[in-house]
């Protein structure tokens, strides 16, 4: 299954766009922690997880989903956000906390629900596998279409929860994938030292269902396996597992000086920034004009500044709604 080349421009925009975002994000989050940090100071509040160089699986995957399909994020979630259609102006304004978000400013960045897309995330480990899985079921039950897809980390697969929804997923045989993000640290803890195999899609097997493993971050392979993923779910015949290779470019949260790391390993990744890798496969293979691509590099982070406009103009919420939605005895 090769991408069209409206797909490919897709993929790139939103690729973009992410970045651009999360760039901008960077900058705007030390606002007000200067000189002295204080998590509490500034326009964005609390910890910040960026997704620099993780775009390549969202954007393979969801090129394949519509709005009627479920997405289950983790605490690392604004590449998965936007290649899920949740509105920019609004995700932007949950991110900092004002009263115009999804979530009326109380989720932040590690919370963003939207259900015109079907979109959610959770900044606990493995919280959204349950979640998928359900909705999975709740298709099937009612006869109706839609796919669900969770996208983890690699940490996230050693938790009891990922076991117990991937057996009931199989057992069940629902219309559910399970996407891991394996960008090789959770948190400061590498794979190898936390993880009994060298490859997570290896444990498909334990439950009769296949798993694929991708390579190199590679959009192009991650849209080819998604696709037969979401083909086979959307035509009953049950789940798949997909672990991508992918590369975090910036630390686990803002402010992590990542010592852990080898050194030379960041220089390393930055060499394999999937962004200008597939531009210039689109150049080279003729999907894509330097024109085409300069226009929507240009009008991704006019797009980027006009959601943070929004945001910063948004009103704060309401002091008397803090306890609104939100479950009280």
């Amino acid at each position: 299954m090769t991408p069209s080349r409206d797909q490919l421009h897709w993929m790139y925009r939103n690729m973009v766009t992410s970045r651009r975002l999360e760039e901008a994000i960077a900058k705007i989050y030390l606002e007000g922690k200067t000189p002295v940090f204080n998590m509490a100071n500034g326009p964005i509040p609390g910890e910040m997880h960026l997704s620099d160089g993780q775009e390549p699986v969202a954007v393979g995957v969801c090129a394949h989903l519509t709005a009627e399909d479920v997405v289950t994020a983790t605490h690392r979630p604004h590449h998965q956000a936007i290649a899920k259609g949740v509105d920019l102006d609004r995700m932007v304004a949950e991110i900092f906390g004002k009263a115009t978000g999804p979530s009326g400013g109380r989720g932040g960045h590690m919370h963003i629900f939207d259900p015109a897309v079907n979109f959610a995330c959770s900044g606990i480990i493995a919280q959204g596998m349950g979640p998928a899985v359900g909705a999975a079921l709740s298709r099937k039950v009612q006869g109706k279409p839609g796919v669900a897809v969770a996208f983890v980390g690699e940490g996230a697969v050693n938790q009891g929860g990922w076991h117990e929804a991937m057996n009931l997923a199989a057992l069940w045989k629902l219309p559910f994938i399970c996407v891991i993000e394996d960008n090789a640290w959770g948190i400061s803890v590498a794979k190898a030292a936390a993880t009994s195999v060298p490859r997570n899609d290896v444990r498909a097997a334990a439950y009769g269902i296949p798993g694929h493993h991708v390579e190199d971050n590679d959009p192009y392979a991650i849209f080819e396996v998604a696709g037969e993923a979401v083909a086979r779910a959307r035509a009953g015949e049950g789940p798949t597992l997909i672990e991508v290779e992918t590369y975090r470019l910036a630390g686990h949260f803002m402010g992590d000086a990542e010592a852990y790391r080898p050194e030379g390993e960041k220089d390393g990744l930055f060499a394999k920034d999937p962004i200008p890798k597939m531009r210039w496969r689109m150049l080279t293979d003729g999907t894509a004009t330097e024109t085409e691509l300069d226009a929507i590099e240009v009008e991704s982070a006019e797009r980027v500044d006009a959601a943070i406009k929004f945001a910063r103009e948004s009103a704060d919420p309401a002091p008397e709604d803090a306890l609104t939605s939100v479950f009280a005895a």
